[in-house]
């Protein structure tokens, strides 16, 4: 009888991580299946004029090197704001607040921050930093829009990341005389920073392929040449696909370099994941 009941809970174990594994193999596949649709109709347009000029021609013609210098710009603005501010955001959750029942507020209106539309923030970030602050359609404005954005998930990836952390550590180097300030940054920081780090890579993810934001604050339908200043509208991937894929002059002659743009902002968020990636790995060493 004891057999037969572990032989039936080793056969239900079975199927059960042989219904896990599918699924992981499924996704995997779709994975494979969406990239492999978008190389095989836009590798054809990828080369070095592709990469390395403008537009032009009512975008039917030249390249998308204005979109891809934009892409990188908008990402690393919105970083430079969202990043600080989440960490520390992030700390003062779980190093310094002692009231639950603030904290839990924050939580809540945290996670309700996360879970609001895209298009909102870009309505928001008209609103305020295009209209209200005077900036204007700007690499400046879309840059605090994407910020705010992503804010949310450094939020919580750092409280998550701070919580792993033993409260030996703590309670170790404050009984070597350091104060609470010095624990968390030469302790309790430095351990957590690679799971931080994670934090980053995919808020990098999610704000290099958004439209909605960057449609109200600093996009460009066209626009030949690189931005000189915070102040100046820039193109991005995003949209520049969005357009020539939606709106474009001749749809046919453009569809290629749709699919190759794609192809393009893949790789870029690849890249981008990969050198973050390895600073995780750095910072873990």
């Amino acid at each position: 009888m004891q057999k037969n009941k572990f032989t039936g809970k080793r056969a239900n174990q079975a199927i059960f991580f042989s219904l896990f594994r599918l699924m992981s193999y499924l996704v995997v596949g779709i994975l494979f299946c969406i990239i492999g649709f978008i190389v095989i109709r836009g590798i054809g347009v990828i080369n070095w004029e592709f990469l390395t000029s403008a537009p032009k021609d009512g975008m039917t013609k030249g390249g998308i090197f204005p979109a891809i210098i934009g892409t990188f710009y908008l990402v690393i603005g919105s970083m430079l704001v969202a990043f600080p501010i989440g960490v520390m955001s992030g700390i003062y959750m779980n190093e310094y607040a002692t009231n639950k029942h603030i904290v839990r507020v924050i939580r809540v209106m945290t996670n309700n921050l996360g879970g609001i539309p895209s298009i909102v923030f870009g309505l928001f970030g008209m609103s305020l930093f295009v209209n209200k602050l005077h900036f204007g359609d700007s690499l400046l404005a879309g840059s605090f829009t994407l910020g705010l954005l992503a804010l949310p998930l450094i939020i919580r990836v750092t409280e998550e990341a701070l919580k792993a952390i033993p409260d030996t550590y703590r309670q170790g180097s404050l009984a070597l005389g350091a104060t609470k300030l010095t624990t968390i940054r030469r302790v309790i920081l430095p351990a957590a920073f690679p799971n931080v780090m994670t934090g980053l890579i995919l808020s990098i993810g999610r704000v290099s392929g958004e439209t909605a934001p960057i449609l109200f604050t600093a996009a460009a339908y066209f626009l030949p040449h690189l931005p000189t200043s915070v102040f100046d509208q820039v193109m991005a991937l995003p949209y520049h696909l969005y357009v020539i894929a939606t709106s474009g002059t001749d749809l046919e002659a453009t569809r290629p370099m749709a699919y190759g743009t794609a192809i393009v902002l893949i790789a870029i968020v690849l890249i981008m994941n990969l050198l973050a990636n390895l600073l995780r790995r750095r910072f873990s060493k």
